[in-house]
């Protein structure tokens, strides 16, 4: 598969659109990209390497000629023409939460368990959560040299984890506000801008938010740790783009700097 033919599924989403960019990039050799949306979105134009290309209409017939399908529309549009694709023969690369914690879909880090998406008996390969990765590439060759045990961890994130519309939530609160006009929030339970929430996503019986329990999960799965201890609080902050995340962790040995 020199030159794949690649589609991206949810292409004019805040994902979408840095996915596309990735691949110009990175001068990523494919073959054909095609451009998959809503309705709603088919028949708008994108750049690619300087040339237009048009976006269609997502369907299930949609991926008979492609090979990768990079998915991130949102979890039920994964669901539901996800195993589509892969049954069409596309590998499915899933960057919603929908088949992370499935048994028979990996869900992997390139930088930490890459020989994970050789098994991938479904034809999808799962993406992490966003702070989930960014806190393993950390702790990964710490837990190699020392053993970890357990996380404490606070994620600051950003709007654009809302998608497109939490970062036009932030910017139009903002413009009301500087200039005295009322708003009503409609992405977020309380004002975004100037504020911080903390709560991402819903709350579950266990007083942890689903967000919250993304990084315990996920990180016994990714790091094959199935009794790592982890307790985390997300925080929504008024930041367009670009998480944070405060870790304190221990291991089962000492940690020597010069390791």
């Amino acid at each position: 598969m020199n030159h794949p033919n690649v589609a991206i599924v949810g292409a004019t989403g805040a994902v979408g659109v840095e996915m596309l960019l990735c691949l110009e990039q990175r001068n990523f050799p494919l073959g054909k990209l095609k451009l998959l949306a809503s309705a709603r979105s088919a028949g708008k134009t994108m750049t690619f390497r300087g040339e237009e290309i048009v976006v269609e209409e997502l369907t299930h017939d949609s991926f008979g000629d492609v090979d990768i399908a990079l998915f991130s529309a949102g979890g039920g549009i994964s669901l539901e023409y996800g195993p589509s694709a892969a049954k069409a023969g596309a590998v499915v690369i899933d960057n919603s939460s929908a088949f992370r914690m499935d048994a028979d879909v990996p869900l992997v880090v390139p930088e930490i368990n890459p020989e994970a998406a050789k098994n991938r008996p479904r034809n999808i390969i799962a993406n992490p959560n966003c702070t989930t990765i960014i806190s393993l590439m950390a702790l990964k060759p710490l837990h190699e040299a020392f053993g970890l045990r357990s996380i404490i961890a606070s994620t600051y994130q950003a709007v654009s984890g809302s998608g497109a519309q939490g970062i036009v939530e932030l910017e139009e609160q903002m413009k009301a506000i500087a200039n005295d006009q009322p708003f009503t929030p409609k992405i977020y339970p309380r004002q975004i801008a100037f504020n911080v929430i903390p709560q991402v996503d819903s709350f579950t019986d266990n007083g942890y938010t689903k967000e919250e329990l993304k990084m315990l999960n996920e990180g016994r799965k990714i790091m094959d740790l199935p009794d790592l201890r982890v307790s985390c609080t997300c925080v929504r902050v008024p930041v367009y783009r670009s998480h944070s995340v405060s870790i304190t962790a221990q291991f089962e040995r000492p940690v020597d700097v010069e390791a």
